[in-house]
């Protein structure tokens, strides 16, 4: 697995991809779902398979005082993902510059022509853009429009639980 460390160092080997976007807090079960599902669709297309996370997240980002504990930090993060099959993980460095893109910025620039996303899987809860304005819906109507596919996950439970 190699570590891409900004969006400025995406490679041509790294574009045409099955990309997954997200926290990926702690790396359990209902991610590891997610992952699995990913490097799946990438076998099946003959396409590497991506992970974009953020630092800082997000939460920590706009809400410093609200965000939670990390499970995991940073390099136990990436040590987790090692073991999953991933081929890449994309770390975006989250920024005022990162949060004012809109949800139609994000996709034309990071998916269609930054990484030349061909599949994408996001959890059902998933949530991008400024004031997070892009949802599922947004991500499956640009894809048609622009070459894309993209699959959601249903939230992992377990006894009843998320």
């Amino acid at each position: 697995m190699e570590l891409i460390r900004g969006l400025h160092n995406i490679q041509p080997r790294h574009r045409g991809c099955v990309l997954t976007i997200g926290n990926f807090d702690g790396v359990h079960l209902g991610h590891q779902r997610v992952l699995q599902a990913v490097v799946e669709q990438a076998k099946k297309q003959s396409l590497p398979s991506v992970v974009m996370l953020f630092e800082p997240l997000p939460i920590e980002y706009f809400a410093p005082e609200n965000a939670p504990v990390r499970l995991m930090n940073f390099r136990e993060k990436v040590k987790a993902l090692q073991g999953s099959g991933i081929d890449y993980v994309l770390c975006v460095r989250f920024n005022r510059v990162f949060s004012a893109l809109s949800a139609e910025q994000f996709v034309q620039t990071i998916l269609v022509d930054g990484l030349n996303v061909k599949h994408l899987v996001v959890g059902d809860d998933f949530r991008f853009g400024q004031q997070r304005q892009g949802d599922f819906i947004y991500l499956n109507n640009s894809g048609k429009a622009l070459g894309f596919s993209v699959t959601h996950m249903p939230t992992f439970n377990v006894a009843g639980k998320r």
